[in-house]
């Protein structure tokens, strides 16, 4: 049984999750807002990755490819979870972001974070079948794991932001999309 890192992560976290409020790390600490912004944003670009990757399956995707939406579906669910009990636990309602990684309707391209693919782009790799779908799904997914790079830089970049399991969560959210970046340039290389 291969055991993934972002699964130990996950455990961890989820761990230190239950435990923070023992710590002194509970209802008395008062998560910073732009906090509260990254873990719900993430959330909502977290969905749309989950959204496209869902698409391998019925768009003709390569083993190769097929296989990493998979993974790419179960760890940014799991990552969900996670971000909406740290929201919860820090009793932080999420941001609406039900516009943004849905199908083009009402209020699609508002309040849109670094690398969401815009209506007309979902459009279009929905549209796609086989190789095709493949390369769009690619090239999109890079931009789109760039994009929550982006926004740990900006959580960062933000004074008294990004402190303890934000940090950490932060942290390992970054260096997970960059090596996932270089798996898909990879995975590019190979296409027909």
């Amino acid at each position: 049984m291969i055991i993934r890192r972002s699964s130990i992560r996950l455990t961890l976290f989820a761990a230190l999750l239950g435990v923070a409020p023992l710590a002194g790390q509970g209802a008395a600490a008062q998560p910073s807002p732009a906090d509260v912004a990254f873990m719900s944003g993430m959330i909502g670009h977290h969905a749309q990755a989950v959204l496209m990757a869902g698409w391998a399956e019925t768009h003709g995707a390569s083993p190769t490819v097929l296989n990493y939406c998979r993974k790419v579906a179960v760890s940014q669910r799991d990552e969900i979870h996670l971000m909406e009990r740290w929201l919860a636990d820090h009793h932080q309602a999420p941001a609406d972001t039900s516009g943004m990684y849905a199908l083009p309707g009402p209020g699609m391209d508002r309040m849109r974070m670094p690398g969401m693919l815009t209506a007309e782009q979902l459009v279009r790799l929905d549209s796609a079948r086989g190789p095709a779908w493949d390369r769009l799904f690619l090239e999109d997914m890079i931009r789109h794991h760039q994009g929550a790079v982006s926004m740990v830089n900006q959580l960062f970049e933000t004074p008294g932001a990004g402190q303890g399991l934000v940090f950490q969560f932060a942290t390992d959210v970054s260096a997970d999309q960059t090596i996932e970046i270089s798996r898909m340039r990879q995975m590019l290389l190979t296409l027909p």
